[in-house]
Order: C-alpha cells, then structure tokens, then sequence
C-alpha cells in the first residue's frame, strides 16, 4: 500500500515522501498515528502545496543548523556522573545530560536531537551525533567522567 507521510520517520522517510508499505502496517499504526495519510491523488497534491510553503522555512532552518555544526565542530562536552565499581555508572548518561553539559557551554541543542550509540554505562570517551536538521548532524566527543568522593 502506498501511504504519504506526514511526518519525518527514521529508517522510512521524511515528510511528504510516497513510500510502499504493508497494508496492516499503514492501516494499523501509520495512519492512526497521523504518521501518513493514504497516498491518493488529493492527499499527495495536498502535502506538495505544504511542501512549497515550507521549503523556504526549511532552508532558513537548515542555514541556522549549519551555524550551530560549526559551533559545535570540535566541541569535547563532559558529563560528570556517580559511579560504582569497575567504572560502571550508576544508571547511563542520557540525552538530557549531554543537553545540560552543552547549555553550560553556551549552545543550545534540542535533546531530541541528540543521537546515541547505544546506552553509555561506563567511564570513557564516546563519538555521539547531534542531528541539527534532516541534512546536518555534527559528531562530538563525549567525556564522561567519575563523580569526585569527598
């Protein structure tokens, strides 16, 4: 079934792309979710009007990503957490720390747009994404560091 989506989907699409899916997949979860809309002829001329008023949008914001990627190049971000024996933390370092860490910097990133790897539960450096707009993510270093005993 060919359904238009509504919003930006990871490993599917971006908004107002026409992808093929299953039919229980878009009858079931897609469509119900405001995800996609069937992708009859009204619906595509529909979202292709949305398109063309917000591709000047698009652009301002993508300019605005592009100045934050370059604040962002090079940036090493420290995040401080308690820790148990052999290193390993005590819970993981979340988007929101990392969100944190980055504002004491003086550079505000949305915590959505923090991308990672897998779930940090130990000291060490790690290369994390921050995903900026749909065609700007920047890679920064992230250091994370034992909470000091007193």
């Amino acid at each position: 079934m060919k359904v238009i989506l509504t919003q930006d989907l990871e490993g599917y699409g971006f908004f107002g792309d026409v992808i093929e899916v299953k039919r229980g997949f878009a009858n079931n979860y897609l469509i119900p979710r405001g995800y996609a809309l069937p992708a009859t002829e009204g619906n595509v001329k529909h979202i292709q009007e949305i398109l063309k008023q917000k591709a000047r949008k698009l652009e301002r914001e993508k300019k605005k990503a592009l100045e934050l990627a370059k604040k962002l190049e090079g940036v090493v971000v420290e995040v401080v957490k308690p820790v148990g024996e052999a290193g390993k933390l005590f819970g993981s370092v979340t988007p929101a720390d990392i969100v944190n860490a980055l504002k004491e910097k003086g550079i505000e990133v949305d915590r959505k747009n923090v991308v990672l790897p897998h779930a940090i539960k130990h000291v060490g450096v790690y290369t994390i994404t921050i995903r900026l707009h749909r065609d700007v993510s920047v890679e920064i270093k992230l250091d994370v560091k034992p909470e000091e005993k007193s």
